[in-house]
């Protein structure tokens, strides 16, 4: 599931924004500051961020010019949402680092044509309904997993556990981080939980002689193997 933060002051066009993406799949974050807002994105990022030109705090272009000189954000994807029109004002958004530049009143509906392109250019895999991994197949569609032709049977929990993993193969997630990815900022959960979801995921995948596809990284938390090939 594509993650969205939209920072944005004006609580219904928010409100309208979150409903619309939401309906579509994403899952959403909202921010009212943008002080608030560069807070959050060194805590956790999103795959896309929606971001007004005005903001309390911090301006939305001060945010934008600060994520792109961050090596851990460079590449983040930014729309930015404004007021201003003029074409001065678009070369501006766009020269700090903005990806696409959006002037309000807008369509919805292009929007979110603009916010799906731009995330199958910048991250493909978040936008892809099958990843595939050695001999592990994954269908976000249907919500089934597959290893070597034989279909894995997951509870919810270890299927987005899994998923996430996969989108980002050798990466290592804390177990902080795969909190907020799977269970979600509003959750309250216990770290050790992680553990023992992590327990049940590889008692399913690694039937037999199979190869674990999961690696424990000691102090630090877990990966999807990007070695991990079929045997």
């Amino acid at each position: 599931m594509p993650k969205v933060l939209i920072v944005e002051d004006e609580e219904p066009l928010s409100l309208l924004l979150r409903y619309n993406l939401e309906a579509e799949g994403y899952a959403v974050e909202t921010c009212v500051r943008g002080d608030e807002a560069e807070i959050r994105l060194r805590e956790t990022q999103p795959d896309l961020l929606l971001l007004d030109w005005m903001l309390p705090g911090l301006s939305g272009i001060e945010l934008c010019r600060r994520l792109r000189a961050r090596e851990d954000t460079e590449r983040l994807p930014v729309i930015m949402l404004t007021a201003r029109g003029e074409e001065a004002e678009r070369i501006r958004g766009l020269s700090t680092g903005a990806d696409d530049y959006v002037v309000k009143p807008f369509s919805v509906p292009e929007l979110m044509a603009r916010v799906r392109a731009i995330l199958r250019r910048a991250s493909p895999e978040v936008v892809s309904t099958m990843l595939r991994s050695g001999d592990i197949e994954l269908d976000r569609e249907t919500h089934r997993v597959r290893r070597s032709t034989k279909e894995i049977h997951l509870g919810p929990t270890e299927f987005r556990l899994l998923e996430f993993l996969m989108t980002a193969p050798g990466r290592v997630f804390s177990r902080e981080q795969l909190l907020d990815g799977v269970w979600g900022h509003d959750v309250y959960v216990d770290e050790r939980t992680v553990d023992v979801h992590v327990g049940r995921l590889r008692k399913a995948l690694n039937k037999g002689k199979a190869k674990d596809p999961i690696r424990t990284v000691r102090g630090a938390g877990y990966a999807f193997n990007d070695q991990f090939t079929a045997a």
